[in-house]
């Protein structure tokens, strides 16, 4: 339930009046009086409505959508899945990027919330310990997540099963004959998909009997895979011939990197990534991946959010399948043999969570 400036008075036990003219700015209230209100608003999660301020009743039909970030193309697969089935019933989209910035969700949501939209659709860093979804819940605004693990019930997310796509990339590269994984990361902190895909990696290793995975992490904005390759390939003889990247871009990034170094891709080191962004089919070697299908995570997201403020069922949430999709930068292991690889745009396995 939304609270209105008469239950921020109540709360408060000061007039409507008063409410008003604090949140306005319009005319002078004490200290006291003022820090009475402050405590109220913070209590009850109030928000002014700057749209229409008068309009209490009033629906925008506008959807709030916060993600990640906006140089990855994979985000932008979601936004438009979400714009084309928004527009179908008349909504229109408000969408913000937090530069994986756990701060910033907290002020991109309260901007989007200042200006009443009906719903979100949002990423965050970590569901289980959210201030933005404790908010939002405490509001009664609708939501639903997006690209987030799907492990907690009550935060409905439209999402893929990161920990068995880790486990298929691992399982790939050690049917390829790889026995020296490694994984390069964004984030852990910044990702509960990284920490996911890592879990579900590094488990395949263990079920192989294989030694621990090399994991490490770089800054999701950046990507500088540069400052961490001197440690992972100190000693060649027991470097990874695989590595596995959280996303797509970073698998980019990195074998840049590595063929600045001179090490051959597939044929020194094989890489997977994560996402199925398009540029990793056209660039060379193409990229092998795990595909999640954005843009439709991004229709059921709103399909689900739109149904609830239709006076439909609250949004549940679904897991969709992935694909790993096979290119030419994951190939068997101590014998580069291109002609052992499928086509890349062939799909080897298809899951989805039990």
């Amino acid at each position: 339930m939304v609270s209105t400036l008469r239950d921020v008075a109540k709360h408060a036990g000061v007039s409507v009046a008063t409410v008003s003219r604090y949140v306005n700015r319009s005319g002078n209230v004490r200290a006291q009086t003022a820090g009475r209100i402050r405590q109220a608003i913070a209590e009850l999660g109030f928000r002014p409505n700057v749209v229409g301020r008068s309009l209490k009743t009033a629906t925008t039909r506008s959807l709030g959508v916060v993600i990640p970030s906006l140089s990855n193309p994979v985000f932008a697969d979601a936004v438009s899945g979400i714009g084309q089935t928004a527009r179908a019933e008349g909504y229109n989209l408000m969408f913000m990027a937090t530069d994986y910035d756990r701060d910033a969700e907290t002020q991109t949501v309260g901007a989007l919330l200042d200006y009443r939209i009906d719903g979100l659709i949002l990423t965050v860093s970590d569901p289980g310990e959210s201030p933005v979804l404790d908010l939002l819940e405490r509001t009664g605004t609708p939501y639903i997540l997006i690209y987030n693990q799907f492990s907690l019930a009550a935060r409905p997310s439209v999402t893929v099963d990161n920990v068995a796509a880790g486990h298929d990339a691992a399982e790939a590269l050690i049917g390829l004959g790889h026995r020296r994984l490694g994984m390069i990361s964004g984030s852990f902190g910044a990702s509960d998909r990284a920490r996911a895909r890592r879990d579900g990696f590094v488990r395949a290793a263990r079920d192989a009997a294989l030694a621990e995975p090399v994991v490490r992490e770089v800054d999701f904005l950046t990507m500088n895979v540069d400052a961490i390759l001197d440690d992972v390939f100190k000693d060649r003889s027991r470097a990874p011939s695989a590595l596995f990247c959280s996303n797509d871009l970073l698998a980019i990034s990195l074998i840049g990197a590595l063929r600045r170094r001179g090490v051959r891709v597939p044929d020194d080191v094989s890489v997977i990534g994560f996402d199925g962004i398009a540029v990793g089919s056209h660039q060379h070697p193409t990229l092998t991946t795990v595909v999640q299908p954005s843009r439709e995570m991004g229709q059921t997201a709103a399909r689900q959010l739109l149904d609830c403020l239709n006076g439909g069922n609250a949004p549940t949430g679904a897991v969709l399948p992935h694909i790993l999709r096979l290119g030419e930068s994951a190939g068997p292991a101590g014998k580069p043999d291109p002609a052992a690889l499928q086509e890349p745009d062939q799909t080897v396995q298809r899951r989805t969570a039990q």
